[in-house]
């Protein structure tokens, strides 16, 4: 909202040196957003004097056309002479009144104006056009042409109204009723202590039956509906400079007079109005909602397709009007137009004045679904003040009476939808309460009346909000008011106290553990949107009966090629990689922790909470019901080299190996032992797919998957070749893990270590070997490694080396030579007995 000072001042009595700034800094302690002050005319100086056109001459050769004038600028340029000046523009004739910058003259930008030869003539001045004056758009595209009753000499400057200042309020959703000189004046009034000279307060007459016709079908929609009729205008007509320049100065383009007062009223009063032209309606004014199909062209000249739940404006031919939004082509205001034969001016002479209060909701949902805002639909879909309608209808009769010669006709329409005041009870000491500050009854009911609300009442208020502020529906609401008038400024600096707690809990730090742990041996975590489509499932190869199938489905998707909320992490960190990737970042190796969503069938239908308490244990009970279980992932993909080459050595490029060990890392800060198993599962390799397996309660359970993603997979994702993925469900990991993590114990005891190397068939898997060594090593066995695999004709064909270190601790001893054997040896019989593995010589 561009609020202009000097209108700003009519309606309250600010000092004389108070300048932009110091109001902007007044608005902004009560809470509005002033943005910035604009200063018009600023480094402009005189003389700027208006001229008449006396003669004009073509020249002739040039690339453009070029006139030569003189015009009578009075005694303004000191001879009394008419001024010679060249000007390119061709808006004007002999006889127009314009306006003329003379030598000396500054204008906005440091454009110092002289007199200097240019066409062969030589100019003494500028005829100025909006634009070089900083005026804005005026709608001629040109020369500014001023009324004949201009008086020659006068100064221009002053005339104009070019110097002011601009104030750039934005306006915030609940405060509606700035978006009017009448509401930035309350707040200015307010902030300053000064008396308001309320422009709404007008003598409006009573409602009558001589009116206009207007029937309302849809009083929910419309509250409130004024017409008014003003028959005589003149059609030759046009807004004063004073009109004009303010309509300018907030941002508006003047169009028409009857237009530009409707407008200005809306500006003043913050009450969109509309204007028909009488002699184009058919019938009374109706307003209802659109039938399916209907069709209306608006005043932008677009032939739209009306929704059932547009609210519309009708005569006897159909709708005229978007109600609220944008009124119709078919009886749009008529400029008036000089007829070529008889020279007589036509245009519109008898006009119908709409003040009306639209449903905030309607009007801002019919913006949307047309995708039309306009300066009425911002106040209506804000909240305009419904008791305003009839002093805005009776202000526009009043100004077009006076500016267009026009006769207000008698009859006064007024359809109202009964409606209560809202009230509100509150403790006189609530603002108190919530700021922390004592500020006693008497100032909270002094600023609860300066809102603009009626105050009843001792110790319990009894406050009846203002018509114009609907956004006042809540105790708080009233605090907040007293709280900003007081000083937001003004409030203490406290830091408040949290309770006591516990730290974090064990599920909290195993989170953070894993996810350093992982970061520690280089992946870089990626934290991804949790939303999948079915395209990606298919590209992944998850069959239709796979449960990661089993998705939900929002109902407001930020996008429908990806409606459902994720069941496996892999989608979102294989797009990840393919985009790195893509973008010459090669070596990749990213994971993340998150939750997935996996429906159980048992979900109940969600309940709506109340907003007016906090809601009780059985209602968040009943609301965690609706939700579909969200177990903890975490997941990794690695792709391109794990490992640089360097002087150090050689590299190595990432493997399924490294995605198992990832995995591995992952059980380890849980403090669990995994079980590595092939297993074949999408989107990985059938013969490089790893079953993560752990123990819980004394049974095996798969928690995740590791390996090379199948070749289809690759290609269809466009991801590097050999590209490898694990992923692990954290809160099953955690639930195998025997307590919390303990800190390894280091013994006083030396370790005594012994090799194993043993022969199996080639498919006995190195995890069955490894689980046989430990379960018949026994409590001595302090850990085990496998170092070495090889194959070749020295084990024979279809046989494989597996070679193992094996470190064997007691925890209140030194292990003897003796004692470490004979562990050594029952680890090799239990892996003969379950692998039929043969110890190699």
């Amino acid at each position: 909202m561009r609020v202009p000072l000097s209108w700003l001042r009519e309606y309250v009595d600010l000092p004389a040196t108070e300048t932009g700034r110091d109001v902007q800094t007044k608005l902004v302690a009560v809470g509005l957003e002033v943005e910035t002050v604009e200063k018009l005319g600023e480094g402009l100086t005189g003389p700027l004097v208006v001229g008449q056109v006396l003669t004009i001459e073509e020249l002739e050769g040039f690339k453009k056309p070029i006139r030569f004038c003189t015009v009578d600028v009075g005694d303004a340029n000191g001879t009394g002479e008419p001024q010679e000046i060249v000007c390119g523009a061709r808006n004007f004739a002999v006889g127009d009144k314009v306006v003329v910058v003379l030598p000396g003259a500054v204008l906005p930008g440091d454009f110092k104006i002289s007199a200097r030869k240019t066409y062969g003539k030589k100019s003494h001045g500028m005829i100025c056009s909006g634009d070089e004056l900083g005026m804005g758009d005026d709608g001629s595209g040109g020369i500014i042409v001023l009324p004949p009753e201009s008086e020659i000499g006068t100064d221009a400057i002053e005339l104009l109204q070019l110097v002011d200042e601009v104030l750039d309020i934005a306006v915030t959703p609940d405060r509606g009723y700035c978006l009017s000189l009448r509401g930035v004046a309350r707040e200015t009034a307010t902030a300053y202590g000064l008396p308001l000279r309320d422009p709404a307060l007008l003598d409006v007459p009573p409602p009558n039956s001589g009116g206009y016709a207007v029937k309302v079908s849809d009083p929910i929609g419309c509250g409130r509906f004024t017409a008014r009729t003003v028959s005589g205008l003149s059609p030759e007509a046009r807004s004063p400079i004073w009109l004009q320049r303010r309509l300018q100065k907030a941002g508006m383009r003047p169009v028409s007079l009857a237009v530009d007062i409707t407008n200005y009223v809306m500006l003043e009063l913050g009450q969109p109005l509309h204007a028909y032209d009488r002699a184009t309606l058919q019938g009374p004014i109706g307003v209802r909602r659109a039938t399916g199909g209907e069709e209306i062209t608006t005043l932008d000249g677009v032939k739209r397709v009306l929704d059932t739940e547009d609210l519309v404006i009708t005569d006897d031919r159909g709708p005229i009007g978007l109600a609220g939004v944008m009124g119709g082509a078919n009886t749009e205001i008529a400029r008036g137009v000089s007829d070529p034969e008889t020279g007589e001016v036509r245009g519109t002479t008898d006009v119908v004045i709409e003040a009306a209060y639209f449903d905030a909701l309607a009007i801002a949902r019919t913006a949307r679904r047309h995708k039309l805002s306009s300066e009425a639909s911002r106040r209506f879909e804000r909240g305009v003040d419904p008791q305003a309608a009839s002093a805005a209808a009776q202000r526009t009769v009043d100004l077009l009476v006076l500016l267009a010669g026009g006769t207000a006709e008698p009859g006064v329409t007024e359809v109202v939808s009964p409606s209560a005041p809202r009230t509100l009870t509150i403790p006189a000491s609530h603002p108190d309460e919530v700021a922390g500050v004592e500020y006693g009854r008497e100032t909270v009911v002094r600023r609860l009346q300066q809102v603009g609300c009626d105050v009843y009442g001792q110790d319990e208020l009894v406050v009846t909000v203002p018509s114009w502020r609907p956004d006042l529906t809540d105790p708080n609401d009233l605090a907040e008011e007293v709280i900003r008038l007081e000083g937001y400024e003004n409030l203490p600096s406290t830091l408040p106290l949290p309770p006591a707690g516990r730290g974090l809990t064990e599920r909290q730090r195993l989170h953070r553990r894993v996810g350093r742990a992982l970061a520690g041996a280089g992946y870089a975590e990626a934290l991804n949107y949790p939303f999948l489509g079915t395209a990606v499932l298919d590209q992944l190869g998850i069959g239709p009966d796979d449960a990661r199938r089993n998705t939900v489905t929002l109902v407001n998707p930020l996008s429908d090629e990806e409606p459902d909320l994720r069941t496996t992490l892999l989608p979102g960190l294989l797009g990840a990689l393919r985009r790195n990737d893509g973008r010459g970042t090669h070596d990749l190796a990213l994971f993340e922790t998150g939750q997935v969503f996996l429906p159980t069938g048992a979900e109940k239908p969600a309940v709506r909470l109340p907003v007016d308490r906090r809601p009780t244990d059985a209602e968040i009970a009943e609301l965690n019901a609706a939700l579909p279980a969200q177990p903890r992932r975490v997941a990794v993909v690695l792709a391109g080299a794990r490992e640089q080459a360097g002087w150090w050595g050689k590299g190595h490029p990432a493997t399924w190996a490294d995605a198992v060990e990832a995995a591995r890392t992952v059980a380890r800060e849980a403090g669990v032992e995994l079980t590595i198993r092939q297993d074949q599962l999408a989107p990985w390799h059938p013969g490089r797919c790893a079953a993560l397996v752990v123990t819980v309660g004394g049974a095996e359970e798969v928690v995740g998957h590791a390996g090379e993603l199948h070749p289809r997979v690759i290609k269809a994702m466009g991801l590097p070749e050999r590209t490898s993925a694990m992923e692990i469900d954290l809160d099953r990991v955690e639930a195998a893990a025997d307590g919390p993590l303990r800190a390894p114990r280091i013994s006083s005891f030396p370790v005594a270590t012994q090799d194993v190397a043993l022969i199996v068939d080639a498919s006995v898997p190195a995890a069955a070997v490894e689980s046989a060594l430990r379960s018949g090593a026994g409590e001595l066995l302090e850990s085990l490694r496998l170092f070495d695999v090889f194959s070749g004709e020295q084990v024979g064909a279809g046989k494989k080396s597996l070679a193992y270190a094996l470190r064997f601790r007691a925890a209140d001893r030194t292990l003897t030579a003796e004692e470490a054997s004979a562990a050594r040896d029952a680890a090799v019989a239990a892996a003969a007995e379950h692998t039929g593995a043969v110890l190699r010589g």
